[in-house]
Formats: structure tokens, sequence, C-alpha cells
């Protein structure tokens, strides 16, 4: 029995903006029901090229459903260019959080609405990029590639959570093996592309980070957190509102605090909570 955040069991029993929007300007459809999951999204920009209207029709699990739902909701009011920047993480977090075993739903919405932002901008994408790995689910390897390097995923276990690759028969778990080894490996030998940082300076980029990049979108779900203080690559923080009781707070600062903060201030940062 999965443990769902009551913000899931809501927009899975309340679903919002179901059904296809009249007129859209771009429709995309991704997943499979044959793989047990499917998305249908659809939008329409206002005069000022916001998204006025989105709707989706998914089939598939109560996780599918919400993170469905809660993506409507995150991304009515953008524009095209904000909308593009939300990830998988980011619906994640809008709900609270997501067992482990259900990220995938998420990694469908994103998929699904980086899909529609392409068509309508007239760059629709291939149908299947990359190589087949997963045959039970449709998986290529580029689908395996980009989600350990967005979400940090390090074992097969966490491949398969993030994009249900390696769930069916088995027979890809070498192949999926071979690509986190390789992934893996390239990011291990990766020289930093960063200039060396001061004490001061890395503090300083810390914050501005939390800002302008976590902070807004833990808003979004009522929570917040403080930074303590920073310990050589240690950031030691604590958590604030909503995050300081979700059973999903520590999926959250180790896959979207610690990974923003890895990609946009130094890649060897950890992120510890502490209680204060």
């Amino acid at each position: 029995m999965w443990e769902y955040t009551d913000k899931v069991k809501d927009h899975f029993l309340h679903p919002r903006n179901v059904g296809e929007v009249e007129d859209a300007d771009a429709v995309a459809e991704v997943g499979s029901i044959a793989c047990g999951d499917a998305l249908k999204l659809s939008f329409k920009l206002d005069e000022n090229k916001r998204i006025k209207e989105v709707k989706f029709k998914t089939f598939g699990c109560a996780s599918a459903i919400a993170t469905s739902s809660a993506l409507t909701e995150m991304i009515k009011g953008m524009t095209l260019e904000e909308a593009e920047k939300v990830t998988n993480q980011d619906i994640a977090n809008y709900l609270g959080g997501l067992p482990q075993e259900k990220m995938h739903c998420s990694v469908m919405g994103r998929e699904a609405l980086e899909k529609a932002i392409a068509i309508y901008k007239g760059t629709v994408p291939k149908e299947t990029e990359g190589k087949i790995v997963c045959e039970c689910f449709g998986v290529t390897d580029l689908e395996i590639e980009r989600a350990i390097r967005e979400n940090n995923l390090a074992t097969l276990e966490d491949v398969t959570n993030f994009t249900k690759a390696g769930g069916g028969c088995g027979n890809c778990h070498g192949a999926i093996q071979e690509i986190i080894d390789r992934v893996r490996g390239e990011l291990s030998t990766k020289p930093p592309e960063r200039p060396k940082l001061s004490n001061i300076q890395k503090i300083k980029r810390i914050e501005e980070t939390i800002e302008r990049e976590i902070r807004p979108s833990l808003k979004l779900d009522g929570g917040d957190i403080e930074l303590i203080d920073v310990v050589g690559n240690r950031v030691l923080v604590a958590t604030r509102g909503a995050c300081a009781s979700c059973q999903a707070s520590n999926q959250t600062l180790k896959h979207f605090v610690e990974a923003k903060l890895r990609e946009l201030v130094w890649p060897e940062l950890v992120v510890e909570e502490v209680s204060q």
C-alpha cells in the first residue's frame, strides 16, 4: 500500500481541469494504455501568450491522475517560457511528495507538457528518440540517461521508479545498469566547469539559489526552508511550514534542494536537515 499525501489524495479524488480544451492551441499525448499509463494534455493561450486554459485526460493509477491534475493547476497563468522550466520534481513537490515507486507519474506529466509546448512551437519531437532499452514499457536509453542526470539517480530501482524501465520482465536490467554506470562515471569524472569558490562566495550563491530557485517552488505547497550554516560542502538547513511535517521532506531535500544547489552552485554540496 502506497503512502500518499493528503494533497495527492485530494487531486486523485477531486481532479481539476479534466477533459480536453476546445479549439486548443496544442494537444499532446504521451505514454501508452498498453503500458499502464497514458496522458493527453491540451492548452489554450490568452492574448498575452499565457496559458489561459489547460485540461487533461489520464489513464493510469491514482498518482498519474493526481500529478496530471496538479500540473494543470501549476501551469495555468504561466507563459510557455515559465512552463518549460517546470520539472517532474516540481510536480512532486507541489503534491507534497510522491512515493519513490510513483515518481514516473511526475515524469509523464513533464513529458506531456514539453511535447505540447513543442507542438505549439512547431518543433514536434520525433515519436521515438534513442534506442529502446525496456521493451515492456517502451523506454529508450536517452530517457533513462536524462532521468539519471536530472534526478541524480544511482540504482536500478531508482531508474524503475522514475521511468518504469526494468519494471516488467527484467531482461533489460543489464542494459540499464550499463547506462547507470556510464552516466555516473561521466558525472564523477567530469571536470568542474565552475571556478573554485571561496566559502563566502559559496554561501552567497547558496542563499541566492534558495531564494530564487527553491523557495518559490516550496511555497507553492506551503513549505519553506531556512539556511542554518554551511560547513565545507555540507549545507545545513531546517524545514519550515508544511515541509516541517511532510513525510516526503527527505525526498524533497535530496532530489530537489540538493540537486538544485549542485546544479547551480557547486556539484559536491550535500544538504542535511538539522532541527532548529
